[in-house]
């Protein structure tokens, strides 16, 4: 597994309508990495997405954020990753994940899409490679399968909203580690985290880019 990665890319649902909704939980992510480490993001329309570029704990990162719908994220996660070459080992995917409670979120590397439309069209994209790391903020299940078109398109309680932040907060402040080719220590930080429980929360990281 590469010490580093060269993209992260959040997923989510283009339009206001759909600002603050579950499924743009990687979306959220994204906009969040690129505000701590003093960046911005502007459309791209050769990449399908708002793009941009931050320094992050020494590391220079491209961000993405398909304004494609979610079913059609592989359009521009390809398009920005064959321009600079970017190998799928490299690449961070953000996104919501129903079987995870507000306020936790998980790394995770290879592996299939678990039923999540987004992961679903960005395996075929990237020639079949499911070899990406990813991002899983736990938004919850509505305990029903039949809810969960309506569960994931709507905004969350504001408990959970604030729940769903701080596991985010927290997820920044462990990709130092995963940045490092520490993903065990990144895995063991983040996944012991209960966003409910602020005083768990760790110091923020030094964003500051090497000479």
């Amino acid at each position: 597994m590469p010490s580093t990665l060269q993209l992260i890319v959040g997923l989510g649902n283009p339009g206001s309508q759909y600002e603050g909704t579950r499924h743009n939980a990687g979306e959220d992510f994204v906009r969040e990495l690129a505000r701590q480490a003093g960046g911005s993001l502007k459309l791209e329309t050769k990449y399908h997405g708002e793009v941009g570029e931050v320094f992050f704990a020494g590391h220079k990162l491209r961000l993405l954020i398909p304004h494609t719908f979610m079913n059609r994220s592989g359009k521009a996660v390809a398009a920005l990753a064959n321009f600079y070459k970017i190998d799928p080992e490299r690449i961070l995917i953000a996104h919501d994940e129903l079987d995870i409670s507000p306020g936790s979120a998980r790394f995770k590397f290879d592996g299939g899409h678990g039923g999540h439309n987004g992961l679903r069209d960005i395996v075929p994209a990237l020639a079949n490679r499911k070899d990406f790391h990813r991002l899983r903020v736990g938004i919850g299940h509505p305990g029903s399968a039949k809810q969960v078109s309506n569960y994931v398109l709507s905004k969350p309680s504001p408990v959970d909203r604030e729940a769903i932040a701080a596991s985010i907060d927290e997820a920044i402040r462990a990709l130092p580690l995963l940045l490092a080719g520490d993903s065990g220590k990144a895995m063991t930080q983040l996944h012991s985290f209960d966003g409910a429980d602020s005083s768990l929360r760790a110091p923020l990281p030094n964003t500051t880019p090497k000479e």
